[in-house]
This record gives C-alpha cells, structure tokens and sequence, in this order.
C-alpha cells in the first residue's frame, strides 16, 4: 500500500532577506522557520532543506539496516546513525555522509560494514538522492 506525506513551506520576500516556514501537514508535529542564512552560514534555532533531508536520510537508512541486519539472523540492538548533507551555495548539495555505530550480537565489524553498504545503496532515501555522492562510515560500538 502506498503512502503520502505532505508538507508544504509559506516563504514571504527575496531569496537573501525573506524567510519561510516549513509545516510537517501529514505528522502535524510542528512548524519550523528557514531562512537563505539558516541555510549557509549558521542555524540559529532554524532549519534548512539540507537538515530535513539529513532527518530523512538518518532514519531511512537506519530503518533499512535494522531490516537487513534482522533478515540475515542479526538483528541489532542498536544503531546511531547521523548524516551530514554538504550545501555549497551556486552548486547545491555536493555529498552526503552518513556515519553509523551500531550493536548488532553475533556479528564481525566486516559483516557490519558490508551489511551498511547494503543498507546504504538500497534505503529509498538514497535510491531517491542518486545524484549526489553518499559515503558511509560505519563501525560496531
């Protein structure tokens, strides 16, 4: 069965001096302010386009390791993952890296490896972002 999630952004003036406010429609767990500043020099309490895809690219990828992990006879007890996605104003976003820790019973650091490899190019998240560089770290805690 298919699903859609919605969120819709209002934005009021110029690229450089206007700002925004992104509203998560289908959650409704909140509205969250952006700006051309959040997004290329500091955050100060607002989000940006490159943060809400790190939110999406984290737990996306962790949900499809957690699978891949449980369907192989290793479920993992836990994963921390973080993803840093790379805005480079005139260019767009150049990479994304995500890093993975993770405690995962019965199995080597080279099968953790190969399995968040795995995980890394099959997670819908990535399958969507194939434009852009994804490089992983990940490592047993």
């Amino acid at each position: 069965m298919a699903a859609t999630r919605t969120a819709h952004t209002v934005w009021e003036g110029d690229l450089l001096k206007g700002s925004g406010t992104v509203t998560l429609d289908s959650s409704g767990i909140g509205s969250y302010a952006v700006s051309w500043p959040a997004r290329t020099e500091q955050a100060n309490g607002k989000t940006s386009p490159e943060e809400l895809i790190a939110a999406a690219h984290s737990s996306c990828f962790s949900m499809a390791f957690s699978h891949g992990l449980a369907g192989a006879g290793t479920p993992p007890t836990r994963l921390e993952t973080k993803a840093d996605v790379t805005f480079q104003p005139g260019e767009g976003i150049t990479g994304i890296h995500i890093t993975v820790v993770g405690e995962v019973p019965g199995l080597d650091e080279d099968a953790f490896v190969a399995a968040a490899e795995d995980a890394k190019k099959n997670c819908p998240v990535s399958q969507a972002l194939t434009g852009t560089t994804i490089t992983l770290s990940a490592s047993l805690a």
